[in-house]
């Protein structure tokens, strides 16, 4: 017999309030074990004896991986099982960790999933929309006629209008193989393809540009070798709330012990900054190009570059390593020193623009040029921001002056995928050959749906001159993209509603999300527990995780490979997309076709792993791999992927654009188009971010109420900016600029620079009948305006006011 005080203890912390468990138990029926009706709600319901009765003794602890949302790690989980119901989620239950294999420990959400995985409002059966579209009303209906509907209708559109007419937007919502978007894509292609896209909304213009400095995107060192670092300055990067890496906080926190001095550049005192940094620096967003250019120039004309690093590996500095042909055009040094524009960019013209002291910049760029090893590790959001391209070429440049390129300790900064060999695989199930020859950027399927066949290749089109379709019928597959993490979501909601663009919208998830609101069939998916997956480690790390089947699918819900199966077979190309396998066959597929065949050739078997419960198998690294460390040793035998084989300071990609203003061949810092410094300054003085927070992954775990609770939706406000507003801590406020208005509860504090406001991203697009966003979501207030090069998401460049509700 279970201990009571135990279980009363599993109730403190368990999946649902009593108040909703009680609730949902009243709609359902059956018995405890029959998780199709998930009478689970019905027993925690009971007191603590009742529940240790129901439980009875033993139970199992099943190593598993947290349920991919695109956090930006990959982390162990540990279920405590007992008569098919997870009872408690523990994490890497090591006793300590080693530099060469750290535990994978969770952090709140991932130990806190239980309570997203059995909330009562988990979408249940299929669905189909009655009413209007956005009202979100819909009636149940059976599979069968769920799968008639989406295959008549991915019919109609494909014989209608063409392939070209079909599309799976980017989601992130689920991501381990046998849950995710990927496999929509794949099913298309079963049946001659869909317009599909390239780019995504995180790092657009980072992985873009990257190259055109260093031909290569692989640009990061492993790791471990943080703790041969000497100086690290964390640029926009936040790894202690947004992750990017499985214990990449654990790893800067050692290399400060080894005597690592650390500093976090942003316009927030974030986490980081709290518990990692020595020194904080508060930025003005959309100004850290110019902060950059005001470092090198206190290089430069300090004599603090490394002269022979930038002779030797380096184009485009000076006049005397220009490209050929181009000798008389605009060099870096040029830029800098203000000779093409009669503008030095000293520390006293970024101290303007950046708000940061002209004293601290001169700090910082001489700490960084004498301090080596270094590392300047660029984060994601403010390179999606206007012209996002330029911050990224600029913090690439600073490591070629600095020499800190190809050296253990060193980073050579950019989107910096892993060395030796890129690291993660991420997907893994083939998706077949796409017979639709044209792709868009992700942020642009709003665009293509209201004039996709006006768009050419000034819009991004790839693969072709242009669109043969608007897209007609959107299949969603654990994605909130479409409204929620588009810019501008009211316009995005508008498209949606008009039924003569998109004429069919299909979405598949796991609860009635912003976009789902306007789905014309909804399909109910189950969740990671409940089926097969396989992840790696994300953007960093060497790991593989086995996800077993913990539970069955509740309800009506089943997995989005067998859902897609499904609609497949109606489709008379099932055996062409499940190739004979189920859920379970395809992971061990996975396994040992992209695994145990590369870079895990030491991995245990599928059965082992479940035999011996591992939950995970790791590369022990104990000799760090360093990013261009060959072309360190010998550029002349081992260049670069570049034009010159070397580190393009100066880019002859860039310049034959052709657009100087928008797209300089050099790093150059570009006001935005909505700025402090412009018109619209006027009316909306107030510049607004959405930061990763702690209580969601993007919009996912939106409904978890012990992150709400620990983390709630609050606008950040310098108390000056509030003063000046009438406005105190805990009031209800209204932000708002010519694209919407959203209301929320405020938090006053200093830990947001004057002039700036922070709305953490992610919340629910809720509207009122006033068009007030009630729910918070950043996305109320930001543009569908895309960057020059990468055509990606600028939605971190708002301009907006605020006022007390």
């Amino acid at each position: 017999m279970a201990d009571a005080n135990m279980i009363n203890d599993v109730l403190t912390q368990t999946v649902i309030s009593r108040r909703s468990f009680v609730k949902w138990s009243a709609a359902m029926g059956g018995t405890a074990a029959a998780l199709s009706t998930m009478d689970f709600s019905r027993v925690l319901a009971q007191d603590g004896t009742e529940l240790a009765e129901a439980f009875g003794e033993g139970g199992e602890m099943i190593r598993t991986c947290c349920p991919a949302h695109n956090c930006g790690g990959r982390c162990m989980l540990i279920a405590h099982v007992q008569d098919g119901v997870i009872t408690r989620l523990s994490s890497d239950d090591r006793e300590y960790d080693e530099i060469d294999d750290p535990r994978l420990l969770a952090c709140a959400r991932g130990k806190s999933y239980r309570r997203r995985l059995y909330h009562p409002d988990r979408l249940r059966y299929p669905m189909r929309r009655v009413g209007e579209r956005g009202e979100g009303n819909f009636e149940r209906i059976s599979w069968d006629e769920a799968l008639d509907l989406a295959a008549e209708n991915i019919t109609r559109i494909r014989d209608q209008y063409g392939n070209g007419a079909l599309y799976v937007p980017y989601g992130t919502g689920s991501y381990q193989e046998m849950n995710g978007s990927f496999l929509g894509a794949r099913l298309f292609n079963m049946i001659g393809g869909s317009l599909s896209y390239y780019n995504n909304y995180s790092w657009a213009a980072i992985e873009r540009v990257t190259p055109t400095v260093y031909g290569t995107r692989m640009t990061g060192n492993q790791r471990q070798d943080w703790l041969n670092s000497r100086y690290f300055i964390l640029w926009g990067w936040n790894p202690a709330e947004m992750i990017d890496g499985t214990n990449s906080a654990y790893f800067i926190k050692k290399a400060r012990e080894n005597g690592a001095k650390i500093v976090v550049i942003d316009p927030r005192k974030t986490l980081t900054a709290v518990s990692l940094a020595d020194d904080y620096i508060p930025i003005r967003p959309g100004t850290d190009t110019a902060m950059m250019t005001a470092m090198a120039y206190v290089m430069i004309t300090e004599d603090l570059y490394d002269r022979d690093f930038v002779e030797t590996y380096c184009l485009g500095f000076d006049s005397s390593q220009m490209p050929d042909g181009l000798e008389d055009e605009e060099s870096y040094i040029d830029y800098v020193l203000g000779n093409s524009d009669g503008v030095p960019k000293t520390p006293e013209w970024a101290e303007a623009i950046t708000r940061v002291p002209r004293e601290k910049i001169i700090q910082i760029a001489r700490e960084y040029a004498t301090i080596k090893p270094g590392v300047l590790y660029q984060g994601y959001g403010m390179q999606r921001r206007a012209y996002g391209e330029q911050v990224v070429r600029a913090g690439c440049v600073l490591p070629a002056l600095t020499g800190n390129v190809g050296i253990p300790g060193g980073w050579a900064s950019g989107i910096a995928y892993q060395a030796p060999d890129w690291g993660p695989i991420w997907w893994n199930v083939p998706g077949g050959e796409n017979g639709v020859a044209a792709s868009i950027p992700s942020f642009l399927w709003s665009e293509a749906a209201v004039r996709g066949t006006e768009m050419t290749a000034a819009d991004g089109v790839v693969g072709a001159d242009s669109l043969d379709s608007n897209i007609k019928l959107i299949y969603t597959i654990a994605s909130n993209c479409l409204v929620n993490q588009h810019g501008n979501a009211n316009r995005s909601a508008e498209i949606l509603r008009d039924e003569s663009l998109v004429e069919y919208l299909i979405v598949q998830d796991h609860f009635l999300t912003s976009t789902a609101r306007f789905a014309d069939l909804l399909l109910p998916a189950c969740m990671g527990f409940e089926t097969w997956g396989l992840q790696d480690g994300w953007k960093y790390g060497d790991d593989v995780f086995i996800a077993p089947q913990i539970l069955e699918p509740p309800f009506e819900t089943k997995s989005d490979f067998r859902i897609c199966a499904d609609i497949a077979a109606r489709l008379g190309v099932e055996e062409a997309f499940t190739e004979g396998r189920d859920e379970r066959e395809w992971i061990e597929w996975i396994l040992d076709n992209n695994y145990r065949a590369g870079r895990f050739p030491d991995a245990p078997t599928l059965d082992e792993f479940i035999e011996q419960n591992l939950g995970v198998y790791t590369l022990q690294i104990t000799e760090p791999a360093v990013a261009f460390a060959d072309f360190r040793a010998d550029p002349e035998e081992n260049p670069l992927p570049t034009p010159s084989g070397k580190i393009e300071i100066f880019s002859r990609e860039l310049f034959d654009m052709g657009n100087p203003e928008e797209i300089p061949a050099v790093p150059k810092y570009i006001q935005e188009w909505e700025s402090p410094f412009g018109p619209e300054a006027e009316q909306y003085p107030l510049q607004a971010i959405g930061h990763h927070y702690l209580h969601r992954v993007h919009s996912t775990h939106h409904e978890n109420d012990w992150l709400e609770e620990a983390f709630p939706q609050r606008v950040t406000i310098n108390p000056k900016d509030a003063r000046e507003r009438g406005i105190e801590d805990g009031d209800t406020i209204r932000v708002f600029n010519d694209r919407g208005t959203l209301q929320a509860v405020c938090r006053v504090t200093n830990r947001i620079m004057p002039g700036v406001i922070d709305v953490p991203q992610g919340a629910w697009y809720s509207p009122d009948a006033d068009g007030v966003d009630v729910g918070g979501c950043v996305n109320t207030l930001t543009s569908e305006r895309w960057t020059p090069i990468a055509f990606g998401n600028a939605q971190h460049t708002i301009m907006c006011q605020v006022e007390k509700a």
